[in-house]
């Protein structure tokens, strides 16, 4: 564990001129990128990772197995929203993981059904900035 939110970074490149000379003279344009893309693109995208994390935890408690809830409850504390990582801290997370005889694999099985809805959601984050 120890990881932070996951901080997004996008660069966009300085204007650009370009300019075509022909027989009949020059013609130029200038291409320049929004200022504010970054800044908002990257908020948007810091929104839609919290919102994946949040969502997986959520999707996979049905899936994952339970005798006391521990499990699922160590998936919460282990994780930090928005890290792109779902940390389940319970010492025998992974045993359970690989070796249960009927709920193995819980989080590919959750991302197998609900990954189109997930992404879906994730996409509404990005668009509305």
């Amino acid at each position: 564990m120890g990881k932070g939110k996951r901080k997004i970074r996008i660069e966009t490149p300085r204007g650009t001129i370009y300019t075509q000379s022909s027989n009949g003279g020059k013609v130029s344009a200038k291409l320049e990128w929004n200022p504010t893309f970054a800044s908002n693109m990257g908020k948007g995208f810091e929104n839609a990772q919290g919102f994946i994390d949040s969502e997986c935890i959520r999707r996979m408690n049905p899936e994952t197995p339970r005798r006391t809830g521990v499990l699922i409850k160590s998936a919460t504390l282990g994780t930090v929203i928005g890290s792109g990582e779902i940390n389940q801290i319970a010492p025998y997370a992974r045993r359970q993981y690989y070796e249960h005889k009927e709920k193995s694999y819980w989080f590919e099985r959750m991302k197998n059904r609900h990954k189109d809805s997930i992404l879906k959601g994730a996409a509404q984050y990005v668009k509305s900035h």
